[in-house]
């Protein structure tokens, strides 16, 4: 049982001692708290770049093209360090504010084609049903043809939420308020990177899969509604 006291010793320095699971539990807070934010106004955005790249106005067109090939074409450490170091480099905001801010420019890019797919996907049809029912173009939009999108989108949605609370990781080297920051603050202390990133991925990796888990239910739901 000797092979045991190192492995225990290090879990009690990384986690025990100092309550240091306290820094873990509130980097996982931090992680949570970025991602949702940041796919719910990724959500905005996409959906407007999406309008934008299917507009028949030019300048809201080649805009929209713009940005999504940019920030798709571009990595996300980067974007992050960029929107971090210069862009709100004088502006007194909360680090995970930025953070947020900066996942969701890049999230509303990969949002805007899942989006763009889904309008695309919806029988045109539809369209010419709302228009003959007296309704405007928006209208159509809005009440049509939306609801149908976003129902169709809600799995690939999904996902991009489990994406972006691996990538929220990039955090961490930046302002150590997520869970790769906890981890590296105990590191700092303990001089031992193998428990402290065994625990964060342990504790991503049990996250994920309950969220994984959680959202398969539901797209199980979802299409056992649209059984006729």
């Amino acid at each position: 049982m000797h092979f045991l006291q190192p492995v225990m010793n290090g879990l009690y320095k990384t986690f025990i001692y100092e309550n240091r699971w306290e820094w873990f539990l509130s980097g996982l807070g931090y992680t949570l708290l970025i991602s949702l934010a940041a796919v719910l106004l990724g959500l905005i955005i996409g959906v407007l770049a999406a309008l934008g790249k299917l507009s028949k106005f030019k300048p809201f067109k080649w805009l929209a093209s713009l940005y999504v090939d940019v920030i798709r074409g571009t990595p996300t450490m980067v974007q992050i360090l960029i929107i971090y170091y210069i862009i709100f480099q004088s502006v007194d905001l909360a680090p995970w504010i930025v953070g947020a801010l900066g996942f969701a420019i890049n999230s509303g890019a990969y949002i805007a084609e899942i989006v763009r797919g889904g309008i695309l996907s919806i029988d045109k049809g539809q369209t010419e049903a709302g228009r003959s029912l007296g309704l405007t173009s928006s209208q159509t939009m809005i009440n049509i043809i939306m609801p149908q999108t976003l129902k169709n989108i809600l799995p690939a949605l999904a996902n991009e939420f489990i994406v972006l609370i691996k990538e929220t990781a990039v955090i961490g080297m930046i302002e150590k308020i997520d869970l790769l920051g906890a981890a590296q603050r105990v590191q700092s202390l303990t001089f031992d990177y193998l428990y402290p990133l065994l625990g964060a991925a342990a504790i991503y990796y049990v996250v994920i899969k309950i969220l994984s888990i959680g959202l398969n239910v539901i797209e199980m739901q979802l299409r056992k509604s649209d059984i006729r």
